[in-house]
């Protein structure tokens, strides 16, 4: 591999966020904590994460709820910046992460198509070429003049991936993606996940699925209290995520 061939890249990246030490629920604790300054504790979320991602390959992440994994997608996408190290894009990046962030819930689902689109990098006219499938892939035809609010939290999902496949760029990331929607969304997100694959789009996605990550990935990182544990294939990053579930030694092959 030469360094034309790396399209994104991490170098010792590192993240922590400040918390409450002591919650305030109720608004007597508010008032009588008026004259107690709230204390912080900080939570490091990353720390010292080095990675390369090469054109053409999908990459998995995985690790156990709260090791960091979605934080470190938008310190990638540049939604988050990193308190240490570096993010190298070499590439255009579409990030399908916190689908819904954006819509204006008084304009119907069209209105959203296009503003959604736009803040995507389609241009209005792509978007208007694309409402058809767009619509039809989010299954809301029906509900296309209807304002958003009245939309059920799937039906706003599925219509934001919808439009996220139709924008995406060089280098697609993706956050749970396949969790997303009933059996029949799923299988049309495999399924357009697969074309882009196969037209030599580079992919990073989080997952907890084995099957996805053995199916779809080239390649997996483990991550483990905001820190890289392996960097390998897929069933060695699987049998290594299993044991850590279980408390035992890696071994074979997942199934």
């Amino acid at each position: 591999m030469t360094g034309r061939d790396v399209v994104l890249t991490a170098d010792r990246v590192s993240k922590a966020f400040s918390i409450p030490s002591v919650r305030r629920d109720t608004v007597r604790e508010h008032v009588l904590g008026v004259l107690d300054p709230r204390r912080f504790e900080r939570l490091q979320v990353l720390d010292d994460v080095s990675l390369e991602v090469r054109r053409g390959e999908t990459l998995a992440i995985m690790g156990r709820n709260g090791c960091g994994k979605s934080t470190l997608l938008k310190i990638l996408c540049g939604v988050y910046q990193p308190d240490a190290g570096a993010v190298t894009r070499q590439a255009d990046i579409t990030p399908i992460l916190e689908l819904g962030v954006g819509w204006n819930p008084e304009l119907d689902a069209v209105d959203n198509v296009c503003l959604i689109g736009a803040v995507m990098g389609l241009t209005l006219q792509q978007v208007r070429r694309r409402m058809d499938a767009i619509l039809a892939f989010a299954d809301v035809e029906r509900f296309a003049n209807l304002k958003l609010k009245h939309f059920s939290s799937g039906m706003s999902s599925r219509l934001g991936y919808a439009v996220a496949f139709e924008a995406v760029r060089d280098v697609l990331i993706l956050d749970e993606i396949f969790a997303v929607g009933d059996a029949g969304f799923r299988q049309k997100c495999e399924a357009r996940y697969r074309e882009l694959h196969e037209a030599g789009h580079t992919v990073v996605l989080v997952s907890h699925s084995v099957p996805i990550v053995r199916d779809f990935c080239t390649r997996a990182l483990l991550i483990e209290n905001g820190r890289v544990q392996l960097d390998g294939s897929p069933a060695e990053a699987i049998a290594a995520y299993l044991a850590m579930l279980t408390g035992t030694t890696a071994g074979a092959e997942a199934d």
